[in-house]
């Protein structure tokens, strides 16, 4: 059976897509701070839909208890990882001595191949990191508040983000009918249709995120192991957090692991093959665990996702990077039961379609 599309004029769709799109833009720059914990709430919310209908049918429980059972599942959850890093961390500490060594080491190794290659005596590089330290230390106060309001921001989104999710879970049949009052009757059909295929597409999309972070934590992991690298867990861990962000957040993890092994041992060998270990963990991320643990998800081409992220990232950082697939996604879903917009869901899409 053909999915149904709306049919409008292309002026009242032009213009509807351009108004639209600078709405999106301005309201995510200006409003981030509400809206990014907001759509995040929303995706965990599908996510943990599923644990709410089991709880509520099987189990018969009451929706406001159900609610609360789920949203608790999910803090813990995410409390016993948070735990766990801290735990990896506090590991990592002990070692702060070796560490410091092992920087000091190659300081000195930096220093004198500076000397011998640009000719810049030791006596003057320290000249100069006294006049630079000195300069940050300046700066070090205005640093230091701007991180201070960061973090207070991020904490409080962390308090924000289970408190939306349970608020949607709990009124998600008001929303669901909110969006079915605002369009005419005849075009409900495909409303339903819309919301069927974003819910599907969204859930399966997450599902396969945890996964691909599983698989890739492992690999990780196991490489890790056996090149003797100390903090393995600790590294997969941020190596599978980091996968997160397509494309991006792999050159970030491998950033972070030589730096780790660098502060941890002076052998140039070991580094080497973190290097080839994290080449190989995204060969088989990107030919086997994307397409087919991901991919088949969510049908956005490798240029869309690139161009997305980036946007993402520079609306709203980190976060925006995270959320500009689903989003994605859920513009492919509409543009493509919109017979006007039908070309820009094809052109966002990752396969050929025949001429008839």
């Amino acid at each position: 059976m053909k999915n149904q599309a709306l049919k409008l004029p292309f002026y009242v769709i032009l213009s509807f897509t351009l108004i639209s799109i600078i709405l999106i833009f301005v309201l995510l720059y200006f409003g981030k701070p509400i809206l990014i914990p907001l759509i995040i709430a929303l995706l965990l919310a599908i996510l943990l839909n599923p644990i709410l209908y089991i709880l509520e049918n099987k189990f018969h429980l009451s929706r406001f208890l159900a609610v609360v059972l789920s949203v608790l599942l999910f803090v813990a959850a995410l409390l016993a990882v948070v735990l766990f890093i801290v735990w990896q961390i506090s590991d990592l500490a002990k070692d702060m001595d070796k560490i410091q060594s092992n920087l000091g080491i190659y300081a000195d190794k930096i220093r004198f191949w500076i000397r011998d290659t640009i000719g810049y005596s030791i006596h003057e590089q320290q000249g100069f990191l006294s006049t630079t330290s000195g300069k940050i230390l300046n700066g070090g106060s205005a640093i230091m508040t701007s991180s201070f309001g960061i973090l207070s921001n991020s904490l409080l989104n962390m308090v924000l983000v289970p408190v939306y999710m349970f608020l949607f879970l709990l009124y998600k049949e008001i929303f669901i009918h909110f969006l079915y009052k605002l369009v005419k009757v005849s075009y409900q059909s495909i409303l339903k249709d819309i919301l069927t295929q974003v819910n599907y597409i969204l859930k399966r999309y997450i599902v396969g995120l945890l996964l691909q972070m599983l698989v890739v934590g492992i690999l990780t992991y196991i490489g890790l192991i056996i090149l003797g690298v100390k903090y393995a867990i600790l590294l997969s861990i941020i190596t599978a957090l980091l996968n997160l962000i397509p494309y991006i957040g792999i050159m970030m993890a491998v950033v972070t692991a030589i730096l780790a092994t660098l502060i941890h041992s002076s052998e140039p060998f070991i580094v080497i093959g973190v290097m080839v270990l994290y080449i190989v963990v995204q060969i088989i991320d990107n030919n086997f665990l994307v397409p087919r643990i991901v991919g088949n998800k969510v049908k956005i081409n490798a240029l869309a996702s690139i161009v997305g992220v980036i946007t993402g990232g520079v609306v709203a950082g980190i976060a925006g990077m995270f959320l500009a697939i689903p989003l994605l996604a859920i513009v492919k879903v509409v543009f493509d039961r919109i017979e006007t917009l039908k070309p820009w869901g094809y052109l966002l899409g990752d396969k050929k379609e025949t001429q008839s």
